[in-house]
């Protein structure tokens, strides 16, 4: 029930009132549309909101405001749930619940438990999603955190929208910039051993290209300084690459990012991948030679011109590896292809859908996600990076100074093709100022919450068992209604390929949360007043130790501990999604 049991009912309804309104000859057309839902702007106007008679109103030559009241009077006729039902201008129909109707929400969230918001949409399709793939050439830095933090979440989301996903590391670990790595710190090491060495031009500059010869003059003592030059680089630069790789994949273990496949170029080359690939265009006409070189027809793709795969001299362009790459993964069966680029790599998406198309795919099995570069603050000011200079702060620096957690949820906060500036000192901070610690506070605060009601002999019973119709305040039915969301919120951002749309909705579930705390008390004071603490947040509550003025009964008490349960249930879930903790204590 990927829109929420609630939506699903109030569905049903519409569709059933389209058929009634049909065969009472008042409407004239074939066929509705599934009627979609959606929570007006303005609570005033009501609980939910359709534009379904608006969506048939050119097909039935009628206006939209008609086909709505026609609806709507079928509706108010036949659907007692429903309190009331308004025509809006130019044809909306919104829906006033009866307030019971929102405990269905209960009920579902306890039966689904962590699986609650996940939908059958995906249908097991084979999803690989190819994300930060950095050249194996340099730490990580904040960019790639981006990156990964949005591939992460991304596989999390379409495996709970029922998708069979697999992550992949494409190693870039062939071509020019493994030999300039490999020139680059050959230098360094000759350098470190008093010997006179030229630093190529574009080299790799930055303390850990000085790092790395260290650590492999550590390693091997002088014993290259021996060999002939091109074995002695080469050998520097395989060493150099191990040690890289692996700091990689530590970083993003420490990040809480893995994967099922590190693909290597290298090894495009080795299976004779690319030849194969080529081979496969060559009997379709979509490779030719001209002027010495091998050409894609790209132009014939959505490509603006024609592109070498081969050069004059015999060596494969970037283009053919790539060819030849997406060619493997075309090969390995999979249903949709996923690739999460740098921004400044939307001129190449054009060049890969050809290749996908030119194998006889659909543009659309390849879906290109680009992620904007990240502007990082300390204190409101921009903090001076230079990738050529080499420097940059790494994505290991980011985690040790404000936790992996916290440096996820900032990376998600935004549309990915959007520019973010990440603020240190904000993601360090303890307070309501901190989004992250704002939602993860809301669990904390719960899981405090139910351990004082257990230690007061006070247990969550379950839904079924609890008297839940004291649950009628404002604060109340908008938790209900918020959760009622998550489901269809899933879906929508699985659509979209946008997870930072859970974020959004963390954050305003952990708002409505703390409202509800400030308004209203959950347990009964203790003998004499005084109250257990739950783990406060200065500026998100009122003092704990001024009781609400509000009668309280043990059937209130037991209904709202239901309630929270189920709001910490879909916290969790949601930070789940995100690869992020859900903290019992703070």
């Amino acid at each position: 029930m990927p829109e929420g049991i609630v939506q699903e009912r109030v569905k049903a309804s519409i569709t059933e009132a389209f058929d009634h309104v049909k065969e009472k000859g008042l409407l004239d057309v074939d066929s509705f549309p599934i009627p979609s839902l959606e929570f007006p702007k303005h609570e005033e106007w009501g609980d939910l909101s359709t534009t379904a008679a608006m969506s048939i109103a050119k097909r039935a030559k009628r206006p939209p405001k008609e086909i709505a009241d026609l609806l709507a009077q079928e509706i108010r006729d036949s659907c007692d749930y429903i309190e009331q039902v308004n025509v809006a201008p130019p044809g909306f129909l919104n829906f006033k619940l009866r307030s019971d109707c929102w405990l269905a929400v209960l009920r579902d969230i306890q039966e689904l438990g962590t699986t609650y918001g996940h939908t059958p949409m995906g249908d097991g399709q084979r999803v690989l999603v190819e994300y930060v793939s950095a050249n194996p050439t340099g730490p990580l830095h904040m960019g790639h955190g981006r990156g990964a933090a949005l591939g992460d979440a991304l596989s999390r989301l379409l495996q709970a929208a029922g998708y069979v996903v697999e992550r992949e590391y494409y190693i870039n670990d062939a071509g020019r910039q493994m030999k300039l790595l490999a020139s680059s710190v050959y230098a360094r090491y000759r350098q470190l051993h008093g010997q006179d060495s030229t630093f190529p031009e574009d080299g790799y500059q930055g303390e850990y290209i000085k790092n790395l010869a260290a650590s492999i003059s550590e390693k091997i003592g002088t014993a290259v300084l021996e060999q002939d030059h091109e074995e002695a680089e080469a050998e520097c630069g395989r060493l150099a690459y191990e040690i890289l790789l692996h700091a990689i994949q530590e970083d993003l273990k420490a990040f809480g990012v893995e994967f099922e496949t590190w693909f290597s170029e290298a090894s495009l080359f080795s299976s004779q991948k690319i030849e194969q690939a080529l081979d496969d265009l060559k009997s379709r006409d979509l490779v030719f030679h001209e002027d010495g070189a091998w050409w894609f027809r790209s132009s014939r793709f959505q490509d603006n011109k024609d592109r070498v795969v081969a050069k004059q001299d015999g060596d494969y362009t970037y283009l053919a590896s790539d060819i030849a790459y997406h060619y493997d993964k075309l090969q390995r069966g999979f249903d949709r292809l996923i690739n999460i680029w740098g921004a400044d790599h939307h001129g190449y998406i054009p060049r890969m859908e050809g290749a996908i198309q030119a194998f006889g795919f659909p543009k659309d099995r390849l879906t290109v996600v680009l992620v904007q570069m990240v502007s990082l603050l300390r204190g409101g000011k921009k903090v001076e990076m230079s990738k050529r200079a080499g420097e940059f702060v790494t994505l290991q620096e980011v985690q040790e100074e404000v936790g992996s957690d916290a440096a996820k949820f900032f990376f998600l906060m935004r549309r990915s093709d959007t520019h973010l500036e990440f603020d240190l000192e904000l993601a360090k901070k303890q307070s309501a100022e901190n989004p992250v610690y704002y939602v993860q506070y809301a669990h904390a605060r719960l899981a405090s919450l139910f351990r004082v009601a257990e230690a007061r002999g006070i247990s969550v019973s379950s839904v079924a068992k609890t008297d839940l119709s004291g649950l009628v305040h404002p604060e109340e039915i908008r938790l209900m209604k918020h959760l009622s969301y998550f489901p269809g919120m899933i879906e929508a951002a699985a659509r979209a390929l946008e997870p930072h749309r859970i974020t959004f909705y963390l954050q305003e579930l952990a708002s409505l949360l703390h409202v509800f705390y400030y308004k209203h008390r959950v347990l009964p004071p203790r003998e004499g007043g005084a109250t257990e603490p739950d783990g406060s947040l200065a500026g998100l509550d009122q003092d704990d130790s001024e009781p609400v003025q509000e009668k309280l009964t043990m059937e209130l008490t037991h209904a709202r501990l239901v309630l929270l349960r189920q709001v910490q249930t879909v916290l969790k879930n949601g930070l789940d999604l995100l690869g992020i903790s859900s903290p019992d204590k703070m």
